[in-house]
């Protein structure tokens, strides 16, 4: 008898720390997705900066091929 009760409080402690250790790991898994979430919102931010930026590069180079044709044109005549 004493031994079915010793097996049985070994039992008890072990789904406690099995439930503890649950809930640990599902609040990190929680805090991961959100995180997750955040970084998402970061990268496409920061995808949409690069590509407004890789626009107005594109812009600049036609300006800056712009202004060499027409200094070209000047040292011509």
């Amino acid at each position: 008898m004493f031994e079915e009760e010793n097996v049985v409080g070994k039992l008890s402690k072990k789904i406690e720390d099995l439930l503890i250790n649950f809930e640990q790991l599902r609040e990190e898994n929680s805090a991961l997705r959100q995180e997750v979430v955040t970084l998402k919102a970061q990268n496409e931010a920061k995808n949409t900066q690069i590509q407004r930026l890789e626009e107005d590069l594109r812009a600049k180079e036609i300006e800056a091929d712009d202004i060499l044709g027409k200094i070209e044109e000047v040292l011509r005549k």
